[in-house]
């Protein structure tokens, strides 16, 4: 009896270890599941962050890119404008009248050229172009020709004068840094150049 006692005692004390080691077995797996819970958790709040900061880097590149479109169009339309007002011998007032015009029709022109291409027919370019670039060049203009007017003897300087390159350059430069804020702003709510873009992503 005392030798069955003995066996049961072992019995009893080897189920108690077991289920000690189980126990323990289950606390670390708890603490392992929770590890990996929080490592899970840091590495789904990583990729969103990741995400948006991609994003927003995009949509300050996709506004550099819808500026520099504009700012070409402009460009164009400005010196062909300045060398036609100023070979007629025209005032300033008409020969900044034809020179934004012309820019406009550049700037648009050159949007529509990269959409008909994507497919789209002349009509529907033309829809696109305008809703794209409309805000984006009247910026731009706008703040061009202000700084061309402010700058003394820029206008009355004649072609072959370098103040009027100069003053040129730094009035489409400055009006570029400018006009980027209002395409970033355009962009992320749909409109400008993310018309564009959605053509040609289609």
């Amino acid at each position: 009896m005392d030798h069955a006692a003995h066996d049961h005692h072992d019995h009893g004390s080897d189920d108690h270890a077991g289920h000690d080691h189980a126990a323990h077995d289950h606390a670390a797996h708890d603490h392992a599941a929770e590890g990996h819970a929080a490592h899970h958790d840091d590495t789904q709040a990583d990729p969103h962050a990741a995400h948006g900061a991609r994003q927003q880097s995009a949509g300050w590149g996709m506004a550099v890119s819808a500026t520099l479109h504009c700012l070409t169009g402009c460009a164009i339309g400005e010196v062909l404008g300045m060398v036609i007002g100023t070979a007629l011998g025209w005032h300033d007032a008409a020969t900044i009248v034809l020179a934004v015009a012309l820019a406009f029709v550049f700037g648009y022109a050159l949007t529509m050229r990269g959409v008909m291409r994507a497919g789209l027919p002349f009509r529907d370019a033309l829809k696109v172009a305008l809703a794209a670039d409309t805000i984006s060049i009247a910026v731009m203009e706008i703040v061009d020709n202000a700084l061309m007017i402010a700058i003394p003897g820029a206008m009355e300087a004649g072609l072959a004068d370098a103040r009027f390159w100069l003053s040129l350059a730094a009035a489409l430069a400055i009006a570029f840094v400018l006009t980027v804020p209002v395409n970033r702003w355009l962009i992320a709510r749909g409109k400008g150049h993310a018309v564009v873009h959605e053509h040609h992503h289609h």
